[in-house]
This record gives structure tokens, sequence and C-alpha cells, in this order.
């Protein structure tokens, strides 16, 4: 089955690790894997852009289905391989209910991260405004506190119950990429709890991204949110 399957990644991206971690926690190893860089902007390459004309990565395809939104591909794989690996969507309505709302929640987080990230590397220098990084900052906390409210009110250590779960797969990322990042363990103290008991899960360290093994440290731009 996953022989018929080509990913085409990028180290550290949470949207290429998502599919990732889906992958492992079906038990479908083995498909044929490519790493790119961003850095040297293969992600633009020709053999990217005859699977996904948006020019971005993940680019996945099994057999002749092709799912280039992480999302979708997650919910593609869950769905296709039911039996197969870990469940990771649960029969309780409930659950359910919750792990379908964090899931999606997990883009207005990544959005929120990326204004603060990315900001000096989106805007032009003659349109920055000190305001505007205060904004997206501020933006960014509030955001931040509140996962940990739903963190503190969880039933387990998971995002949507007892169980390891899309929600998790989706947004763990995400929460990955903000302490690679500098955000302060002490300022968030659910949020790390989460990121130090996820980043053991075999499916995780199994996909932990490359170049993050080969150079540890990060960087402290997240620091003062």
């Amino acid at each position: 089955m996953a022989k018929d399957m080509t990913l085409l990644w990028g180290s550290g991206s949470p949207p290429c690790w998502r599919l990732m971690i889906a992958l492992e926690e079906k038990n479908l190893q083995g498909y044929n894997s490519t790493m790119l860089s961003f850095e040297k902007m293969e992600h633009k390459s020709e053999v990217v852009m005859k699977m996904n004309p948006r020019g971005q990565l993940p680019s996945f395809k099994h057999g002749s289905n092709l799912l280039n939104e992480s999302y979708a591909a997650c919910m593609y794989l869950e769905s296709q391989f039911k039996s197969q690996g870990n469940k990771l969507i649960p029969d309780c309505p409930a659950e359910q209910a919750m792990m379908y709302q964090r899931m999606f929640e997990g883009l207005t987080l990544t959005q929120k991260m990326a204004d603060v990230i990315y900001y000096t590397w989106k805007v032009p220098e003659e349109e920055r405004h000190d305001s505007a990084v205060k904004r997206n900052k501020d933006n960014l906390s509030t955001e931040l506190k509140l996962w940990e409210g739903y963190l503190k009110k969880a039933s387990g250590s998971f995002l949507a119950g007892k169980s390891f779960s899309l929600a998790d797969v989706t947004v763990f990322p995400g929460v990955a990429y903000l302490f690679r990042f500098g955000l302060t363990e002490e300022r968030y103290p659910k949020l790390t709890a989460y990121y130090n008991c996820l980043k053991e899960r075999p499916s995780i360290k199994a996909s932990w991204p490359p170049t993050w093994l080969e150079t540890p440290q990060g960087q402290d731009t997240l620091k003062d949110v």
C-alpha cells in the first residue's frame, strides 16, 4: 500500500510533518519519500509543480489520488486505512466533535504564529511598523492563552480526550514550531507539558525534522510573546 504513495516534503514544515505523523500512525512506512529544500526553492521545481501547481509542500500522491492539503491528506489516510495502525477519529460523539473543533482551530493558531515569525520576510521593509509587530505578538499571546485554557480543562494528555487523534496529528507540529522559535516554557506550562509528552510518541520521534536534529538550537523570535 505505502509503495503506491509518494510524498514530497520539506524539513520543519508543520504541514509536511502532519502528514508524516499520520503515515506513521497508520503504519504506512516505506512510501516514496523525497525531502526538498525551501532555501534552494526546490518547492517550485518541475517535479513539485506537476503534482502541486501551487508550488507548495507537502505534495502527496496515493495511486492516482493527489492530496496536497495536509488536513485533507490526514483525513483521507484515516478514512482509507481505518482498520490499520492507530485509530485517529474517536467514536464518542463528544470527543469527535472536540477533535474536529481543535483541528480546525489549529489553523488559526498557525496563522497567528506565522504573522509573527514571518513578518519581516513577508512585509517589505518600507511597509513595516512597530505597531503591527506588537499587534501580531499580542494576538498570538491571546491565542496561546486560549490553548493553555483548553489543555488545562482537558480530560487527558491529548487535545480531544484520552486518546491521540487527528487533532494532535494536525496541531502538534505547530506547537513544536512555537518552541523551536523560542516560546517561553515558564509562560505556557500546559503547552510545554503537552509538547514534552507528545514529542516522545513513536510516530513523532520517527518523523522529527532532520534539520532540527542537525541544529537543535532554534531561534528566539517568540521569547517575549
